[in-house]
């Protein structure tokens, strides 16, 4: 009788670290998957896990395979999910349905999140959340990423959520879960693109030692929320923020003028963006990326210690 698959792989290299209490760092795959071009994307996802190495932390990325979800994904895997064609985007509620039909996906970030607290993996680093869309007001169109981090006790470092999206309804959303965020040497909330939302925070945080401090807070208190760490962008390599609001401008009134809706809005808003900005947006990312990456790695070190 042939053995059926695992419910969730997790690699033996990552299995091992968790038990030894080694740092690791859970990565997304929909930034590799569907939030860059080929073969970009490969690019970073070989060189984001080097850069988790370099940093002495264990990288583990996320993402599912013929159905099966793997925390720690080998370099062929990488590859397999970077080139192949068909690869959907998977996040909680899409797990069973990838199972069920054996699909390849890029986890998002509420899936990451998810599996890796399965594995025993206690941060994550991502580019931007998910959150509430304009006029979610009506149509309640909101990212599945908020409901499943006020349930997933993971330490998350972001550059806030996309501008694109409803910041200030984000950020009411996330006081209403009970999902504490904090700034990285910042008062004021990021918004991916820019250094500044526009938007204050309450608390702010100094150190990865803080970060994981506050990560133990809320174990000790039993509560099973994400702790939010948003790490903004170097304001030196940030889009100018008066071109950004223009820009946004543009994309919003070009998306109702072209009737885009729903799950359509935020995949049309970003490429009017990038194009308005000569792909300048895509370097911006990148450089959020790597930069919430380095962050993640050194809150990893400070939590296994």
């Amino acid at each position: 009788m042939q053995t059926p698959p695992p419910v969730i792989r997790v690699s033996d290299e990552v299995r091992t670290a968790v038990d030894e209490r080694r740092p690791v760092l859970a990565l997304e795959s929909t930034i590799l998957t569907h939030g860059l071009p080929r073969p970009r994307n490969l690019e970073v996802g070989i060189a984001s896990e080097q850069q988790v190495r370099d940093a002495g932390v264990l990288p583990a990325t996320v993402g599912v395979v013929d159905g099966v979800p793997v925390v720690g994904l080998s370099a062929a895997e990488i590859e397999r999910l970077c080139t192949a064609d068909g690869v959907v985007k998977v996040s909680v509620r899409d797990l069973p349905i990838a199972r069920a039909k054996g699909l390849d996906g890029g986890t998002t970030v509420a899936g990451t999140a998810w599996l890796a607290h399965r594995a025993g993996v206690r941060v994550m680093s991502t580019g931007g959340l998910g959150g509430v869309h304009r006029g979610a007001s009506e149509t309640f169109d909101e990212s599945a990423d908020l409901g499943t981090l006020a349930t997933t006790p993971i330490t998350l470092v972001s550059a806030g959520v996309k501008s694109i999206l409803d910041i200030g309804a984000t950020l009411e959303r996330l006081e209403t879960l009970n999902v504490p965020v904090v700034g990285y040497r910042t008062d004021r909330y990021p918004g991916f693109y820019v250094a500044d939302s526009g938007f204050a925070l309450d608390y702010r945080i100094e150190s990865p030692a803080d970060a994981a401090a506050l990560a133990r807070a809320r174990d000790e208190l039993g509560l099973a929320s994400a702790v939010l760490v948003a790490n903004p962008v170097d304001p030196a390599k940030q889009l100018d923020p008066e071109f950004h609001d223009r820009v946004l401008a543009e994309a919003l009134d070009a998306a109702s003028a072209a009737g885009v809706s729903g799950h359509d809005t935020t995949p049309f808003l970003l490429d009017h963006v990038q194009r308005a900005t000569g792909g300048r947006s895509l370097e911006v990312n990148l450089e959020v990326y790597r930069g919430n990456v380095a962050l993640g790695a050194e809150i990893a070190r400070a939590v296994a210690g």
